[in-house]
């Protein structure tokens, strides 16, 4: 079958920094190609220059076989060459119905025809199995997994011949990753060729017919499903053999609790919650997406106004009513969304890693230039951060570089008790690699984590306890070798789960 998409000795450079270098690549019509590879490996950069984002240093591009340059993603768009970003592109203060068509809404009289852009909004969101969503509603007023869905609404509205999903489903329900899946197999159908990155690899194997590995800015190899092993296909994506995925964890009697919570509740999302972590321990919040385990994080960290129950760290009472009182209480909280709760993207590295913790580097009212230094450094070199200069812009970073800057950012704080919220959505499994490691080391430092994560093996592989939440309730406790992804799947679920066999 003749490629719909092919590119001949692309390169791109930053400066001095090789983003693509010399590559071939090409993906059939009707058919879904992963594109793989670490954070900086040049998967960004490559669709970049194929959506018209970036103009490549050297190379040719066909689409359908005619030769194309797109000036502009205005001009890919026209070829029908789409792109679903995992960085929404929506205006968060229009409607669910002016974002789907804000490139092109429907007229009448020269005028936009409101109803139709309406009718068109709710077909396309029924296309997605998103009947749900109000398309007179505000995008700012919809959670982060209706936006992402609002985001590939807008996508299908432009008749894509070539989909690009970046990430895309990286903020999504499990039901709502179904839907995508059922949309992606109609287009694979009616002959659209489609280019998927992802880091999970679970969605890879389900969906991928044709797989391309990137390293370095360089095309490593391209394999049809089933040709390699997921090993093989980490190794050939970080260059080296990969050791094992999780350090281990250490035996040794459960510690009293640093953190006790009792019947807590909130707005009728949280409901009678009680549990405790202690210093050097890991425990996992588990569970379908969205019963309740991010408001457990935001009550702690004082988000949330109006939490019933009680809660003490290190034998004192806490009830912090802002996130600034729980960072005085030695709280840390790594938010769900790099890119609009972590990070302010314009300003530096530097000024980023700094941004919570000033008090530790002033001298009076002033800040103390040498000692800011010295802190910027040192959190640059503890998480392996890959920076060219501080002061470059945190936007310029790759995804896995920006979110150890979000983690090193509170470390500063030196917290005692560590909130995470799903921290390696979206990231490489290499950098997965070294956060799995930092938790540990911080865990034997003495710091007590309470860990989200709707990756089930993290839960596994991370956690010494994992309660399982559903409907704002904690329905089961699980610990060492009980901790299983068929005990974590009925537990979410809320059914009885029957004798596994392999533990009796």
């Amino acid at each position: 079958m003749s490629p719909f998409l092919a590119l001949s000795g692309i390169s791109k450079r930053y400066g001095g920094v090789r983003a693509l270098e010399n590559v071939d690549f090409a993906c059939a019509p009707g058919s879904i190609h992963a594109v793989l590879g670490e954070n900086g490996a040049g998967k960004s950069t490559l669709i970049k220059i194929v959506s018209g984002v970036v103009q490549p240093d050297t190379g040719a591009m066909t689409l359908d076989g005619a030769p194309v340059r797109f000036p502009t993603p205005a001009a890919a768009n026209r070829a029908g060459v789409v792109c679903i970003f995992q960085e929404l592109s929506l205006m968060p203060d229009l409607t669910v119905a002016d974002n789907i068509s804000i490139s092109d809404p429907p007229r009448r009289l020269g005028l936009i025809d409101a109803r139709a852009q309406r009718r068109r909004a709710e077909a396309l969101l029924a296309r997605l199995g998103c009947e749900d969503v109000n398309p007179q509603i505000r995008v700012r007023d919809l959670p982060l997994s209706r936006r992402q869905m609002v985001e590939i609404a807008k996508a299908l509205g432009k008749d894509p011949r070539l989909l690009i999903l970046d990430e895309a489903t990286s903020a999504l329900t499990a039901a709502d990753v179904e839907q995508v899946y059922r949309m992606l197999a109609r287009l694979k159908e009616e002959g659209t060729a489609i280019l998927y990155i992802s880091h999970r690899m679970h969605e890879i194997e389900a969906l991928a017919d044709t797989l391309s590995v990137f390293r370095n800015g360089r095309h490593v190899e391209t394999f049809a499903k089933g040709q390699r092993t997921n090993r093989q296909i980490v190794e050939a994506m970080i260059g080296r053999d990969i050791a094992a995925q999780y350090p281990p964890k250490p035996e040794r009697p459960r510690p009293p609790p640093s953190l006790e919570v009792t019947d807590l509740g909130w707005a009728g999302r949280l409901k009678d919650l009680t549990f405790s972590v202690g210093p050097g321990e890991i425990l996992g919040l588990g569970g379908l997406d969205g019963q309740g385990q991010k408001e457990v994080l935001l009550a702690l960290f004082g988000v949330l106004k109006g939490v019933t129950g009680t809660v003490s760290v290190e034998g004192r009472p806490h009830r912090p009513g802002s996130p600034a009182d729980a960072r005085r209480a030695a709280l840390a909280l790594i938010p769900e969304d790099r890119k609009t709760e972590g990070l302010m993207l314009p300003m530096s590295v530097g000024d980023n890693l700094v941004a919570a913790s000033f008090d530790r580097i002033a001298a009076g009212p002033f800040i103390d230039a040498d000692r800011q230094r010295r802190a910027i450094d040192e959190a640059i070199r503890r998480l392996q951060i890959k920076v060219g200069d501080p002061g470059d812009p945190v936007s310029t970073l790759s995804g896995g570089n920006q979110q150890k800057v979000v983690i090193a950012k509170w470390l500063m704080t030196q917290p005692r008790l560590i909130l995470l919220n799903d921290p390696t959505r979206g990231i490489d499994v290499g950098t997965k690699q070294e956060i799995y490691r930092l938790l540990r080391e911080l865990a034997d430092a003495g710091a007590a984590i309470l860990f989200y994560s709707t990756d089930y093996d993290e839960l596994i592989g991370c956690c010494d306890r994992v309660a399982v939440m559903y409907d704002g309730r904690i329905v089961r406790e699980l610990q060492g070798d009980a901790i299983t992804e068929r005990a974590i799947v009925a537990s979410a679920l809320n059914i009885e789960q029957e004798a596994d066999p392999a533990h009796g």
